[in-house]
């Protein structure tokens, strides 16, 4: 079913199907997913073998009790930590938007966030507050969730992130705004360097009605620290 030309996957898409055109996106899709999936699976072993490497380079011995399953171990939790690479949004949002005649501000916020900061391949975590303003479309509220997992679940920094965010929302419902407001504390900071234990990074982005309507601005950033 597979082919793999300089890393990549390519699969033999349903191109003779002759059913609903929705339906053969599903199917698509889903034969994307699998081929997705195993080539993760293909990666594994280079990665542990890459942590073997590491373990050796750092004066351990791999094959001490205590480390003879650390490098699949630790290759596996890698991949979970960046299994963002493996999903894409219109997987998560599909049949999740709705018609709604609704205007006021939709805010989620608290959504636990834990990425890996890309520069030390350590954890930053904290949380991210979500808002926007429906344009007759509104998203199933677990979905604002799913987006935050699906970018902060690859190798990140935390202004990106949350632009991403905001992007993707934008894209999806097109709303009259956007906002996203990620706190977080960085592992970089506290465990190396500077080592400072209680500082924490803020980062906002706003679109649309958030960013041009001081009014709608002031009600956002003032309910999310209700």
């Amino acid at each position: 079913m597979n082919s793999h030309t300089n890393g990549e996957v390519n699969c033999n898409y349903l191109t003779s199907y002759n059913g609903t055109m929705d339906m053969k996106k599903t199917l698509v899709q889903q034969s994307v997913n699998q081929c997705n999936k195993e080539h993760h699976e293909e990666k594994l072993p280079a990665i542990e073998r890459a942590y073997t490497t590491i373990l050796k380079e750092l004066g351990e011995n791999p094959e001490r009790e205590g480390l003879q399953k650390t490098p699949l171990r630790a290759a596996k939790a890698m991949q979970y930590f960046t299994k963002g690479y493996q999903e894409n949004i219109h997987d998560i949002l599909n049949s999740a938007i709705f018609d709604e005649d609704h205007d006021e501000i939709v805010i989620v916020k608290d959504i636990d966030v834990f990425s890996l900061c890309e520069h030390h391949l350590v954890p930053f975590f904290g949380r991210v507050h979500i808002g926007y303003l429906p344009n007759k479309k509104v998203v199933g509220l677990s979905k604002l969730a799913r987006i935050v997992e699906i970018f902060s679940r690859r190798l990140q920094v935390q202004e990106r992130l949350t632009k991403q965010i905001a992007l993707a929302i934008n894209e999806a419902l097109q709303p009259l705004g956007v906002a996203v407001v990620i706190e977080a504390l960085h592992m970089c900071m506290v465990m190396r360097g500077v080592q400072k234990m209680n500082s924490r990074t803020v980062t906002s982005t706003m679109h649309g009605a958030f960013r041009d309507d001081p009014k709608t601005r002031e009600e956002f950033l003032s309910l999310i620290k209700q």
